[in-house]
Order: C-alpha cells, then structure tokens, then sequence
C-alpha cells in the first residue's frame, strides 16, 4: 500500500515493501466535497401592524424573527358616522405564520474511529485519520502496523456510504497484520473501537480482488446508500516492472 507524506509512527518491521499509488479515486471525491455551494436562507415576513402591498414587498428587503412566530393584524375599521352606509364586515383574521430559523442546524459529527480487530487474524491495531497524497491517492500510516481511516469519507457508524480503513500488506521483511485480509471468511467479526463512543462490531459479507488497473473509486468511496465497513490493502501478484502488486484486497463488512 502507498505510505503518503504523512508521518504517523515509525515503522516497527522495516520499511513498506512498495510506494506506488493505491486509491487515486479519492483525491477526486475530496476535490468534488469543497465545492458544494452553500444554502441560502429564506426570507420570512416582517413584523408589521398591515400586510404590504406585492409591489411593496418585491422592493422592501425582509428580516426573520427567528425566535418566535410572526403574527400579521387586519387593521380596525373605523366607527361610521350616521349618514354614513353600513361599512363592510371586517376582514378575516389572517392566521399566525409560523419562522423557522434560517440556518440549519449544525449536524453532529461520527466519532473518529482509533482501533481496528478482526477476529481469527493478526488485525489488532491503532487507527489514524488520513487524507489525500500530492498524487491524489489515499494515504497510509508509513508504520505497517497501524492503519488509516479516509477522513474525508463516512466514518464507521454514519447513517450512510462506506467507511474506507486501509492499510499495509507487507514489509521489505516481513508479512503485516493486513496480509490475513485475503483469506477473512465470511461471518467474520470486524470491531472497530471509537473515540469517545461505545466499539461497533461489523460483520464481512465478502472478501474481492479488485485489479489496481480497474480500480473503481465510487464503488469504494461511496458518501450515499447503505452505511458499509471497507477494510483494504493490497493483494494479488508482485509486479516487478511496477515495483507493486496487482490487486487490492478488499473486505466489505455490515453492521451487526
């Protein structure tokens, strides 16, 4: 997997075996986030003892009482003099319009995930919050022993898209923890432990190799639809000429 340029802990079992790009599609979904525009706020009614005329309140700016509702007065009819003809009933009461607030409300933010275990394997690991490398490709804790979760996406937990954690495979020595991915069964229990808030436990509901040369980053990256785990690092062969591997390894897990 790519160690990004980060610096997140010093690397236990040597140095990762490979440093090429993994994930180039998150850098793409990250750029698209920043852009959402923001709400403009409704106008609402002036508090006011007559209703202004449509002209009038094309031309008149307008501010919102957020704090209670507006209530618009017909105006009282005047006592008729005896010569006077009957006046005309009064008009019906206008109702009273009810003011929400013009800025929405602050929405809570998931809990940052911190551990990651797989039951039956070697996954029990520390989990930072990672972004997006110079080249566009999601980062990697350099130490092969802890893995990063993509920041910028759904947090384990949300109501909604895939949570990315991700890590190394191996080292210029040795096997990492994320080598055991490939061979998780289904039914396995993934824990992922959260910061300030109870562990949640996912359950694998498949385990695919995904060619690096096809990668598909909005099946991975996904910010709608069902709330899923995905738990990735590479796979496949070897490559020398690429000095990487062919595949990544990727777990998909549902809440329990």
């Amino acid at each position: 997997m790519k160690a990004g340029p980060m610096r997140t802990g010093t690397t236990t079992g040597g140095e990762s075996r490979r440093r090429s790009a993994v994930f180039p599609g998150a850098g793409i979904l990250l750029a698209g986030a920043l852009l959402l525009p923001s709400c403009a706020a409704a106008p609402t009614l002036p508090a006011s003892s007559s209703v202004p005329s449509a002209s009038q309140a094309a031309a008149q700016p307008v501010q919102a009482h957020p704090q209670s509702p507006v209530a618009v007065s017909p105006a009282q009819p005047e006592s008729p003099s005896p010569a006077s003809p009957a006046p005309a009933s009064p008009a019906a009461a206008i109702p009273d319009i009810p003011v929400r607030p013009a800025a929405p409300a602050a929405s809570v933010a998931d809990p940052v995930p911190v551990s990651l275990t797989v039951a039956g394997t070697a996954i029990d690991m520390p989990v930072v919050p990672v972004g997006v490398s110079d080249g566009g490709a999601m980062e990697i804790p350099d130490a092969f022993d802890r893995a990063g979760w993509y920041r910028f996406g759904p947090a384990p937990g949300a109501s909604a898209g895939t949570a990315v954690i991700a890590g190394h495979i191996d080292t210029k020595s040795d096997n990492a923890p994320f080598s055991d991915l490939k061979s998780v069964a289904a039914g396995t229990v993934v824990q992922v432990g959260r910061e300030g808030a109870p562990a949640l436990s996912y359950r694998v509901v498949g385990v695919e190799l995904m060619a690096k040369d096809r990668f598909d980053g909005s099946s991975v990256f996904r910010r709608s639809g069902p709330h899923e785990l995905k738990v990735i690092t590479c796979g496949g062969k070897w490559l020398d000429e690429r000095m990487d591997y062919s595949d990544n390894v990727i777990v998909t897990a549902v809440l329990e």
